[in-house]
């Protein structure tokens, strides 16, 4: 490892490199091809000749709302995350370099189809009229965007594969030295579930005859940006992209629509390694054979006061992937999809597509690795479909922990045809649906067999949320825009009718007189009264809450170690004295912090936006509106993933429900639609909170997705550095 140290650079006020008068030109050439309207809750709609002229409308618009979050997600997708927030950061961008290269982005980029390169180059332009055009902001790291950038942030969903790979255990590989890991990393805590809903219903379940789909990820809050995107060249797209790209990622065009949500697809796999150090360097053995292990050297430079520094590491490669920790002495390797500039293909053209077989030719790019996506469109289509890439794999062996990479048995052996993957097209049933379980449910009685598919296909499991979902799905065959939402919104927490009445029956066997008994028995009361739905004014959703979460503190770390899911083993596992003993911690901590046990659960649970920071800072004695709706990991279909802030008793949501959206593909598409918060990244803009209420209420606002829409909700008309 090398250290060295750079001429003093002020990484937060680098200015954005000055515009050649030719770029100026072309840029200002492209913009006049260019309209944006913005609606009257500050949402673009973008006009544009071609889709170049689209997207270069799309991105300057995403860096009018929030250029903020533009550039970060780039900084990070690039493995410079370091050069502004500092040292902290040298381990997620050296893990974020062991997958990619600049060079091999370029590579990349230099064999791309006309096409595509047309849209990169349009991307980078966009963003660069924009800096040109707004001298005031001042990018932390990237003071130029080149079109190459746009294949390192390929894919829009909240976690990336390489996620799984841990920082802690990165850093202790490559500095050789005893490293703490994160509470999430040990196992101490069980973090919100991370994922989403999607529901499509064909139209003999519904009432209008026309088929629906609910899109609804769960994610951090502001996560993406909103737009409705339009070109001359058939692009008529609208929904939500991960800030800073240039595809509609959750959303829906006239004829088709698509929601994707986290799948348990295992196709990330770890290899245990073994290996020897000869004269010509380090070898793996792969069976009778001993390869040579690559090596390169990655360096990271990063913010050092107002200088600038970087370390150096040789990194090392298997024919499997990166050497990313160490196990027992053995070297642990990963493989995991890289393939960007198919993810970017894929990306774009799915938004194009006019109904399933053409949805279907585009996923055969195979490069979705991680979501499954639920589909419906105007020609009464529906279904459940799986991650495209999946590697082909012997099922003797068990992926879901490292296997014997010395082993040639246990390599990749191709990717799966999508004829082979798990998917239900077209159900019978009417409905199809994941909420990040496993797809052996995601269509009722016409779902896929596990018993057809290889084991690793799934990992996830069930979840409390999938027969919640199967409950609202099969409760009527007249669905409409507004039961449907309904449905997604339905209040019942699966988890606490099958935990609390564990608690009752613990209680009851407690002798009368018992100090215990005595002292529990009006919250115990609450609870036994309780219908298991939550609202703002639910006081037994807060001790079930409290409650919940002391067990998980006290149980949940083993659940996991075991390979158990959470609420079937709180259910079985605590002994009576556990659940009681939980019970009254529960009950000391409200009364603690909020002056009684008997606190309604909108007292506690909040939403609150104040700023613009990435890291939203929360505060008890600033406005926040209280939310009735509750945490996925009970089984809460509306997820609002909520914890005390620093130095704050109440809880405020960060995770959950972000956009979310209801369409009908009839004639005339319909749509309705909520995002947490607003659509603009600035506390001045009246656009930055302005959908608070409607996201506490679910009183989706009407989607304009046609010019007759958005008649008369026009606010502003304007070209781009206009």
């Amino acid at each position: 490892m090398k250290i060295a140290l750079f001429a003093a650079l002020l990484l937060s006020t680098a200015p954005a490199l000055a515009a050649t008068s030719a770029e100026m030109s072309r840029w200002q050439a492209q913009a006049a091809r260019v309209s944006i309207a913005r609606d009257d809750w500050g949402i673009p709609h973008i006009k544009g000749k071609t889709d170049a002229d689209a997207v270069f409308g799309m991105i300057y618009a995403q860096a009018e709302d929030d250029f903020n979050r533009v550039e970060t997600n780039f900084i990070n997708a690039q493995g410079r995350l370091a050069e502004a927030e500092g040292e902290k950061a040298i381990w997620r961008d050296l893990r974020m370099k062991l997958f990619i290269t600049p060079e091999a982005l370029k590579a990349d980029y230099a064999r791309s189809p006309a096409w595509l390169k047309a849209l990169m180059v349009a991307w980078a332009d966009g963003l660069n009229f924009y800096l040109a055009t707004h001298p005031q902001v001042k990018p932390r790291v990237i003071t130029h965007f080149e079109p190459w950038m746009a294949l390192s942030f390929s894919e829009g969903s909240i976690g990336g594969d390489i996620a799984g790979v841990s920082l802690g255990q990165l850093e202790a590989l490559y500095t050789n030295k005893q490293v703490a890991l994160s509470d999430v990393e040990s196992g101490a805590v069980r973090p919100e579930p991370m994922g989403s809903n999607g529901f499509a219903i064909a139209p003999s379940h519904t009432k209008n005859g026309h088929a629906l789909l609910m899109i609804n990820p769960h994610t951090s809050f502001f996560f993406r940006s909103e737009a409705k995107v339009e070109s001359d060249e058939g692009l008529n797209v609208y929904g939500a992209s991960t800030w800073g790209q240039f595809f509609t990622y959750q959303g829906f065009n006239a004829n088709t629509g698509w929601m994707h949500t986290t799948s348990g697809v295992d196709s990330v796999d770890e290899y245990r390694e073994t290996t020897r150090k000869t004269a010509r360097g380090w070898e793996v053995k792969s069976g009778d054979r001993w390869l040579p292990v690559t090596t390169r050297t990655i360096t990271i430079p990063y913010r050092s006061g107002g200088a600038m520094a970087s370390r150096s590491f040789t990194a090392w490669f298997t024919p499997h992937g990166p050497v990313v920790r160490a196990e027992d002495g053995q070297w642990i390797s990963v493989s995991l999809m890289n393939k960007p500039l198919a993810a970017l293909e894929q990306s774009f053209l799915r938004t194009k597509t006019t109904d399933l077989a053409s949805y279907l030719k585009v996923a055969e790019l195979k490069a979705n690795s991680s979501n499954a996506t639920l589909f419906a469109s105007s020609k009464g289509e529906i279904a459940y479909l799986h991650p495209q890439f999946v590697p082909r794999r012997d099922d003797r062996f068990d992926f879901t922990k490292p296997v014997d990479g010395s082993d040639p048995a246990t390599a990749w052996q191709g990717e799966h045809a999508l004829t082979e993957l798990p998917q239900a097209l077209n159900p019978k049933n009417g409905w199809a649906f994941n909420t990040n379980n496993w797809p052996w449910t995601a269509a009722g009685a016409d779902s896929p067999r596990k018993a057809d598919f290889p084991r690793y296909m799934d990992d996830a499991g069930e979840n409390p949320r999938g027969p919640n979902a199967v409950r609202v799905l099969s409760a009527r065959r007249d669905f409409t825009v507004d039961t449907l939402l309904a449905a997604g919104y339905d209040s019942y927490i699966p988890a606490f009718a099958d935990l609390v009445p564990t608690l009752l029956a613990a209680y009851d066997r407690l002798p009368a007189g018992n100090a215990q008994r005595v002292a529990l028995a009006a919250p115990i009361a609450a609870l036994r009264d309780w219908d298991f739905r939550t609202s703002e004014t639910s006081v037994p959703m807060a001790l079930a809450t409290f409650w919940g979460q002391s067990l998980v503190g006290r149980f949940g770390a083993v659940a996991k170690k075991d390979g158990e899911a959470l609420v079937p083993f709180l259910v079985a596992k605590p002994s009576d004295a556990d659940r009681l003993d939980a019970f009254g911690e529960a009950v000391e901590r409200l009364t603690r912090d909020f002056g009684t046990w008997s606190t309604p659960w909108g007292d506690i649970n909040r939403f609150q936006r104040l700023t613009a920071d990435l890291d939203h800072p929360f505060d008890d004695s600033k406005p926040s509106i209280p939310i009735g709706f509750a945490s996925a990991q009970w089984g809460s279909l509306p997820a609002f993933g909520a914890s005390p802030g620093a130095g704050t008793k109440r809880w405020y949501g960060s995770y959950g429900n972000s956009f979310v959206a209801v369409v009908e593909f009839g004639p005339k598409l319909a749509a309705r639609a909520v995002s947490a918060g607003g659509q603009s990244g600035d506390p001045k803009s009246p656009h930055f909170n302005d959908q608070a209420e409607r996201y506490r209420s679910h009183d989706f606002r009407n989607v304009y997705f046609t010019d007759a829409d958005l008649q008369g909700h026009i606010e502003r008309r304007y070209r781009p550095g206009e």
